[in-house]
């Protein structure tokens, strides 16, 4: 059996696949329209068919049970060559469909009328058809209403791209918001959450910490000589320096530790559930750690130290500033007796 192709057929499956409505779920919007397709027009059968390169699929379909059939077969394939409505009064006095397995067997099928979806750009995607098991006339008035109800399905087609194209613009939009959030949060060498990005984490976890009741620490820390090795080895050398810090301490951090790069080589950390002498054995850990950081060079290897200041935090009566400029006091405390080494506040 021979399949009519038409001239614009590559372009008009393209136009068909920008819709996204092949194999997609029942739609009220075109079950609606089938309704009223098979009650203003008094026939058994009323389909939104759309033709597929190989097959017609039903998008809606009143008074029959299967999905799609073969695109060899579909009369909607040769009314989407046309430029308007296809009729067929009887399709057993019609060559083209006489032998057709439709019109033979189920659902056999004597009349025909189908008119075609056409997207705004001129591409016939399918049709609303309308079907009886018997020969019929059809008047003009009603293969009008039928073209118009044809036009309320395109309609929805360019309501649901629009749709569609409104919901990709507002996941682009949040993409783009969270990305601009990322940058103006994040330090942009280390990719550490800078000060920032601290403070907005640090007082939610205190708010909670006061909430709750629950310990929390504070640990300041600044990398010894610094400046010494930046005019030592350069910019590049400090550079790689303070990349490999923030690596050792992200590894070293919790779920719920708040990290953040306060400017130059200073950091600070915010440990809830924990109380100011376990915040001593973590930060001594931490240095440690640290002091294994070595940054090779061609003048000489450079072993990176820090100081640290620890303090305990009072959520009740007190502001995350206080706490950090009480850690801030006792890590100057740490580079005045002698640096590499970790000072803590204890409360009275």
């Amino acid at each position: 059996m021979t399949i009519p192709i038409p001239t614009d057929e590559e372009e008009r499956l393209k136009a068909l696949d920008r819709y996204k409505v092949l194999d997609t779920p029942a739609e009220e919007a075109f079950d609606k329209i089938t309704r009223l397709a098979v009650q203003m027009l008094d026939v058994p059968i009323a389909l939104v068919s759309l033709i597929d390169r190989d097959r017609q699929w039903f998008l809606s379909r009143q008074g029959l049970d299967v999905a799609e059939t073969s695109r060899e077969v579909a009369f909607c394939a040769h009314a989407i060559c046309g430029f308007g409505p296809l009729l067929v009064p009887d399709a057993t006095a019609d060559a083209r469909f006489v032998n057709n397995p439709l019109v033979t067997g189920d659902p056999k099928i004597k009349f025909y009328a189908g008119a075609p979806l056409q997207s705004p750009d001129g591409h016939n995607l399918g049709t609303l058809c309308v079907i009886d098991r018997k020969p019929r006339a059809f008047s003009d008035d009603q293969l009008q209403l039928l073209t118009q109800l044809a036009t309320m399905v395109t309609e929805q087609f360019e309501v649901r791209l629009a749709g569609q194209q409104a919901v990709k613009e507002l996941l682009e939009q949040e993409a783009h918001s969270q990305e601009l959030r990322h940058l103006a949060m994040t330090d942009p060498l280390t990719n550490a959450p800078n000060r920032r990005a601290f403070f907005e984490f640090g007082e939610k976890e205190w708010h909670r910490a006061k909430r709750y009741g629950i310990p929390l620490s504070l640990l300041a820390i600044d990398v010894d000589h610094f400046k010494h090795l930046n005019d030592t080895l350069g910019h590049s050398a400090g550079d790689d320096a303070l990349k490999a810090i923030v690596d050792c301490i992200n590894s070293s951090l919790r779920t719920h530790d708040v990290f953040g790069r306060m400017g130059g080589e200073e950091f600070t950390i915010l440990i809830p559930h924990t109380d100011v002498s376990s915040a001593r054995v973590l930060a001594d850990r931490l240095r440690e750690q640290l002091s294994t950081i070595c940054i090779e060079n061609s003048i000489k290897p450079w072993r990176i130290t820090v100081s640290i200041g620890v303090t305990e935090c009072f959520p009740d009566r007190e502001t995350l500033e206080d706490a950090l400029q009480r850690a801030d006091a006792m890590l100057y405390v740490a580079k005045q007796r002698g640096r590499d080494r970790v000072e803590c506040h204890v409360a009275a």
